[in-house]
């Protein structure tokens, strides 16, 4: 039977997105102390994902069971009808098998008994054996869901509470999109969390929100091939979905490539692409980018990426065609990440990539030479200083590189930008979340983006009358001559310059003289107390 249009359903969500994320991370520290955060990161999320599709699953049985009953089906008939697997995946519903699905499991969470002549089966085997139905029933799920609960690591007992926990969550809502979009939310709040309890390994596979959403932004990834040569869990491709959906555009104009080294990364990243409804090409494995380039024959639209900084040891090929501006130095792949990138794109594609800062001004290794053959050629568009302590797993200063294949004017601009680099240094922008990690405000971000946009003169900027202008302090539009008149440095604070302050109409040798005084009074005052405090603590008995 044909899969039918679906009809609205009352919502069913019992609780707020935040008392959701907090059941969810209580479940989460139930494991917690029985191994660390990068093991038991996989166990919560592949369990959350597994919540979610029996949910969506339940949800969809029930609007089948209430559409065949208006449409006058006898109640004894609807019973086999429910097990039409077309009428779930033709709405975008994973089908789950009988021993899939989470009544089942939590059922049995204490483990399966010995039952006509089988062994008893813990809770662990159940969850493999559930993952395991799941992806051959939905063949789009390999690679993604993670088989890893009868491990000897993992303990049984707290495993069969953590799904008790789960009870309480419900993944449903008005509709499978619906429903998709919250446990979207959810999956992006644990990737963030595990990344802030892993430290400095959490940076492998979760780049900063806000650091994603100005990529984004910028480039306005809105058809075509999307690409990202060491794509962590994914992050870059769910904020080009979440920035179409935003604009209201066709969700299936962009094609998704990446690539990433890590096998349990790229698992996640398969799993955040399958939660989020994207289909990506990730490879048929996790590999090496350097070594082997997955998608070698595929020109990209747009690539957005934050690949690891100042990697020692790297597949250092000598002869590899990708090196046309100079071979990066065996100790440093920056300048290997930022060609590999150009040589992925298509003629008028654009790319996004954080980089260290060293990578705007370093001269050692041949890296400054490299760096003038990319300005000689006119691929770099526009360089950001970014403000610090955005990325909680490194204390490492970060900018971000623009590069065009062509800034000419009708190339994603209506202003011919050739010749000209934007510089934009945005350090001062940002605010702290907490004591260790800062986050750009979504003003932050729309002041770097319409910045970059005023200055290409893109169809975003004319629409609302946005035109350019050099703001001293923040930024300014360099000429290639005096780039290369500055050693080819690309630092933004090299060429933006000093904020104008502000007169106040104080003249300057009255605001010395006053400020001076100011200050030895202070002097004076630290002096007085320093003194009273050694009279009083001299009256202290030892």
């Amino acid at each position: 039977m044909p899969p039918r249009t679906k009809k609205a359903a009352a919502p069913t969500a019992p609780s707020t997105m935040k008392e959701l994320k907090d059941t969810l991370w209580k479940a989460a520290d139930k494991l917690r102390g029985s191994m660390d955060a990068s093991q038991y990161k996989d166990v919560i999320l592949g369990l959350v994902f597994l919540k979610y599709v029996s949910d969506s699953f339940e949800q969809r049985r029930e609007e089948i069971k209430a559409e065949l009953l208006a449409d006058g089906w006898d109640e004894a008939k609807v019973g086999g009808q429910l097990d039409d697997v077309d009428e779930y995946t033709g709405n975008n519903v994973f089908w789950v098998a009988p021993t899939a699905r989470w009544p089942y499991l939590a059922q049995h969470a204490k483990g399966l008994p010995a039952q006509d002549g089988q062994p008893h089966k813990n809770i662990g085997q159940l969850v493999d054996e559930a993952m395991d139905l799941l992806v051959g029933a939905n063949p789009s799920l390999k690679g993604a869901v993670p088989r890893i609960y009868n491990r000897d690591n993992v303990d049984q007992r707290r495993l069969g509470e953590l799904i008790d926990l789960f009870n309480s969550a419900r993944f449903t809502g008005e509709g499978a999109s619906k429903a998709r979009d919250l446990l979207g939310e959810v999956y992006e709040y644990f990737l963030e969390k595990f990344a802030r309890a892993e430290g400095k390994r959490g940076g492998e596979f979760f780049t900063p929100p806000s650091v994603v959403r100005t990529l984004v932004e910028v480039l306005e990834p809105t058809h075509g091939r999307v690409y990202d040569p060491a794509c962590g869990s994914g992050g870059m491709f769910v904020q080009a979905e979440k920035f179409l959906e935003a604009h209201n555009k066709d969700l299936t104009a962009i094609s998704i490539y990446g690539q990433e080294l890590n096998e349990r990364t790229w698992r996640l990243a398969r799993m955040n692409l399958a939660i989020h409804g994207l289909n990506g090409q990730l490879g048929a494995v996790w590999g090496d980018t350097f070594a082997i380039d997955l998608h070698a024959d595929v020109e990209m639209d747009y690539v957005m990426s934050n690949p690891p900084f100042n990697i020692k040891a790297w597949a250092r090929k000598e002869d590899d065609p990708r090196w046309r501006f100079g071979v990066p130095p065996a100790t440093n792949a920056n300048y290997a990440w930022i060609q590999h990138i150009i040589s992925k794109l298509a003629p008028g594609g654009t790319a996004g990539v954080v980089m260290a800062n060293g990578s705007m001004s370093s001269n050692s290794n041949g890296e400054g030479d490299i760096r003038a053959q990319l300005v000689e050629a006119d691929l770099v568009s526009c360089m950001v200083a970014l403000p610090t302590q955005l990325f909680r797993s490194t204390g490492i200063p970060v900018c971000v590189w623009f590069l065009a294949k062509d800034k000419s004017k009708g190339k994603g601009g209506t202003v011919d930008r050739s010749g000209e680099i934007l510089f934009i240094d945005a350090r001062g922008l940002g605010h702290m979340v907490d004591r260790a990690e800062r986050a750009l405000s979504d003003g932050d971000i729309a002041t770097i983006a319409s910045t970059f946009h005023a200055w290409r003169g893109t169809k975003s900027a004319t629409d609302v009358g946005l035109t350019y202008e050099d703001v001293a302090g923040f930024c300014k539009t360099v000429a290639l001559a005096d780039i290369k008149a500055s050693d080819y440095a690309l630092t933004p604070g090299r060429y933006v310059g000093a904020t104008e302050a502000e007169d106040d109409g104080e003249p300057i040798e009255e605001k010395i003289e006053r400020l001076t005084k100011d200050l030895f009074a202070q002097f004076d005052e630290s002096a007085r107390l320093e003194a009273d405090v050694r009279r009083q603590l001299g009256r202290v008995d030892v």
